[in-house]
């Protein structure tokens, strides 16, 4: 699927009847985190300073992502005419904010930040991809299959400079799977818990609470995945630290993540309940 814009979704088909409550408040929570797209280019850019390549290239991912987030953000208000974006992106983004101000990579190199935006792709690629999935409504199917397919073309674009990178820092297998297991343990922070939460509540006294909305969304979001979204993970996971994507060792992490999301999922649900 090549570029597209909000014109080629056919609005019109948009079936309420086919709407899934369930999916509607992360679909909203969703649509904040792509709609920050901006901030992380600038991020990058700074990381990246000196690199007019990268930055450009950066510059321009950041557009396609704020699209995503006006695709979603449209869907969300089809769907919930109550919801309130702005009110919600405010209270987002002053709840959760990245780390603009740098002169390095968080990740210790600019390898490191390559992996890490690699393993980013690989979660939000397979992320919707169960979404669309798992949903009935037509036009959210159309919009998650168009950014699925962005989000695993933008894994190929980061994977291309990392490798142009590994000719520089020379970081091996090893230091890449470090950089990867940090960032997926880092899918439990609170950048889309926080998203979630801001989009439920509009009342600047309502307390933020960690715990209950890291598993109020995955408790919605992990009921999506099926064990082939798992494996195309551990795969695009494998490639970026330089590991075989098939073979025994690849069947073994296949299975541990498996278990470990069901064991999160099971948590995740327990302690929302």
């Amino acid at each position: 699927m090549g570029k597209w814009s909000l014109s080629d979704i056919a609005w019109e088909k948009f079936d309420r009847a086919n709407i899934q409550p369930e999916l509607v408040p992360l679909i909203k929570a969703a649509c904040m985190v792509e709609h920050n797209g901006y901030d992380y280019a600038r991020y990058l850019c700074e990381v990246f300073e000196g690199d007019a390549e990268f930055q450009a290239i950066a510059q321009e991912w950041a557009v396609e992502e704020v699209q995503h987030g006006q695709a979603l953000r449209k869907w969300a208000e089809l769907a919930d005419p109550k919801f309130d974006f702005e009110k919600s992106f405010h209270a987002f983004t002053t709840g959760y904010q990245l780390p603009l101000n740098v002169s390095q990579s968080v990740r210790g190199s600019r390898c490191g930040e390559l992996v890490a935006r690699c393993i980013v792709e690989t979660g939000t690629s397979s992320y919707y991809t169960a979404i669309k999935d798992y949903a009935h409504e037509p036009v959210l199917r159309d919009i998650c299959a168009r950014i699925a397919a962005d989000e695993f073309r933008h894994y190929k674009l980061f994977y291309d400079h990392l490798n142009r990178y590994l000719e520089k820092e020379q970081i091996g297998a090893l230091g890449r799977l470090k950089v990867a297991l940090g960032r997926i343990a880092e899918s439990e922070d609170d950048e889309l818990a926080y998203a979630f939460f801001a989009a439920q509540n509009h009342d600047a006294n309502t307390p933020y609470n960690r715990k209950l909305y890291t598993s109020r969304y995955l408790a919605g979001a992990y009921a999506m995945y099926r064990r082939a979204h798992v494996d195309r993970m551990v795969a695009m996971v494998f490639k970026a630290v330089g590991l075989k994507p098939h073979g025994w060792l690849n069947r073994a992490a296949n299975s541990i993540a498996w278990n470990l999301m069901q064991f999160r999922a099971r948590r995740a649900i327990a302690y929302s309940a």
